[in-house]
C-alpha cells in the first residue's frame, strides 16, 4: 500500500513537472537579436567601476542546459517553501545575483536571445527582492542589512550590466538599457530607505543619476 502511495506521487510530480517546463518554455517571449562584429566587441562608453560587492556563483547549470527547467522549477519550490520574510528577500536576491552572472556567461558565448531573458528575469527578480523588503519593514522586521545590501547589489548590477554593453549586439543594447532601469530604481528606493533610518548610504559612482 506504501509502494502504491509513494508510485501514485512520484508519478502525480513528474507529470507536475512536465506541465510546468512545458508552461514555462510557451511563456517565455524570444528575441532575435544579431551577434556582435569585431568592431563592436570591447567598446564602451562607461568608465571602469568596480562595485564591492561579490556576485554568487550561477552553478553549471544555465539557462542553454537541458536540466535548466528543472533548475527553475526547483527554484519557484524553494520560494513556495521558504516562509521566513527575510530568508525569502534573501533569496529572491540570491535568484537575482545569479541570473545577471548567467545572463553575462550566455552574451559571451554568443546567445544574446536567451541571454537577454535571463537578464531580465533577473533585474525582476531584483526588483521583487526590495518590495518584499518594503512588505517585511511595514510588518516590523529588522531590514537595515538587507536595506544595504540591495543597494549594493543593485549597484553590482549596473556595473556587469554595462560590462554585458561591452559585448552585446547593437540591437539589443537599446533593451538591456531599459532593463537597466530596474536596478537604478532598486537603488534609489534602498537609499532614500536608508536616509530615512539615519544609515549610511553605498556610494554610487554612476553619473546622471
Amino acid at each position: 500500500m506504501f509502494r502504491r502511495v509513494v508510485a501514485i506521487l512520484s508519478a502525480l510530480f513528474l507529470a507536475s513537472a512536465i506541465l510546468f517546463i512545458s508552461v514555462l518554455r510557451a511563456a517565455s517571449v524570444n528575441y532575435a537579436f544579431s551577434l556582435p562584429s569585431e568592431k563592436t566587441l570591447g567598446q564602451s562608453d562607461t568608465k571602469e567601476i568596480n562595485i564591492n560587492y561579490t556576485l554568487p556563483y550561477p552553478g553549471r547549470i544555465l539557462p542553454d542546459h537541458p536540466l535548466w527547467p528543472l533548475k527553475a522549477l526547483r527554484d519557484k519550490l524553494w520560494l513556495l517553501v521558504t516562509v521566513n520574510p527575510s530568508r525569502k528577500a534573501e533569496l529572491v536576491l540570491l535568484f537575482a545575483d545569479k541570473r545577471l552572472s548567467s545572463s553575462k556567461i550566455l552574451f559571451e558565448r554568443g546567445k544574446p536571445e536567451l541571454a537577454f531573458s535571463t537578464l531580465s528575469k533577473g533585474e525582476k527578480y531584483l526588483e521583487e527582492a526590495v518590495s518584499l523588503e518594503v512588505k517585511n519593514r511595514k510588518k516590523g522586521f529588522d531590514t537595515k542589512e538587507f536595506l544595504a545590501k540591495a543597494a549594493n547589489a543593485a549597484l553590482k548590477h549596473r556595473e556587469v550590466i554595462g560590462e554585458i554593453l561591452k559585448v552585446a549586439p547593437e540591437d539589443a543594447r537599446p533593451n538591456i538599457i531599459k532593463v537597466e532601469n530596474y536596478a537604478r530604481d532598486v537603488y534609489k528606493n534602498s537609499r532614500d530607505a536608508l536616509n530615512s533610518l539615519g544609515l549610511p548610504v553605498p556610494e554610487n559612482p554612476f553619473n546622471g543619476d
